[in-house]
């Protein structure tokens, strides 16, 4: 059973940071892309930000210069740290990961349960 845990976060006010955190476990051969993804009441999930397992990242445009996306491989975890944080920052937050349980050329997505961020004076 793989599964991916969230944590990290909560309440900031305008102009704060955050860190997001998510781990992944289980019975797990190789992780390819891990990401994350952000939904707001109404909105659809969108790309915050990924990066490969080599390390290439990608951010959207309205997070880029503030938010970072890192991993550690070894952990099979996968990091946000938020900076300079907006009230349009709020939603839940999902990690992503695109993972194989058996053979490298068959994997699966797997998502998070989501953890709250809101952005609030």
């Amino acid at each position: 059973q793989v599964q991916l845990v969230e944590s990290g976060g909560g309440l900031v006010q305008p102009g704060g940071s955050l860190r997001l955190s998510c781990a992944a476990s289980g019975s797990i051969l190789s992780i390819n892309d891990m990401g994350w993804y952000r939904q707001a009441p109404g909105k659809e999930r969108e790309l915050v930000a990924a990066i490969t397992r080599g390390g290439v990242t990608n951010y959207a445009d309205s997070v880029k210069g503030r938010f970072t996306i890192s991993r550690d491989k070894a952990k099979n975890t996968v990091y946000l740290q938020m900076s300079s944080l907006k009230p349009e920052d709020t939603a839940v937050y999902y990690c992503n990961a695109d993972i194989a349980v058996r053979f490298a050329y068959l994997t699966d997505v797997y998502w998070g349960q989501g953890t709250q961020v809101t952005v609030s004076s």
